[in-house]
């Protein structure tokens, strides 16, 4: 599955995650911030890496979501790693809990976009690449550089 391309401008992505993880399935959902993390967004100062999100309570929340502070605000920063809610339908959250209850699945983020002037997350649900599946898609991937290689060349 490869992945659709946004409306928006793509702030940060989580590259590690499509290595280590299956994508089964994606979905796009808001995310509860306030202003000056919207600011340090807009200027690209986020971090997807290792973050991920759990379903407590009949809500969503993403952790290890890194915002670094935004300079003009002082006072009013809030603390860069804090735990965040996401903001989906209620049928969509119903439908995170029986995935996330399936053994060996998990909700990862892939991406952190602005689409028409608000932030977005790209929720995926996967499941966990054993360290086999990694080295197979690695050969993969080379074979069909050489293969564009091969094309190129005419």
């Amino acid at each position: 599955m490869t992945p659709q391309p946004k409306p928006g401008k793509t702030v940060a992505q989580n590259r590690k995650a499509r290595h280590d993880y299956f994508v089964e399935e994606t979905l796009e959902c808001g995310i509860e911030l306030f202003g000056m993390e919207v600011k340090s967004i807009r200027l690209g100062q986020a971090n997807l890496r290792d973050s991920y999100a759990l379903v407590t309570n009949g809500e969503v929340w993403l952790h290890h979501l890194h915002i670094s502070a935004y300079k003009q605000a002082n006072q009013f920063n809030r603390e860069p790693m804090r735990v965040r809610k996401l903001l989906l339908h209620k049928a969509q959250i119903r439908r995170l809990i029986g995935y996330t209850q399936q053994k060996g699945l998990t909700l990862v983020p892939l991406s952190l976009y602005l689409s028409h002037g608000l932030v977005k997350v790209e929720l995926a649900v996967c499941r966990g690449k054993k360290n086999y599946d990694k080295r197979a898609t690695i050969a993969e991937r080379d074979v069909q550089r050489e293969q564009e290689r091969e094309f190129a060349k005419g």
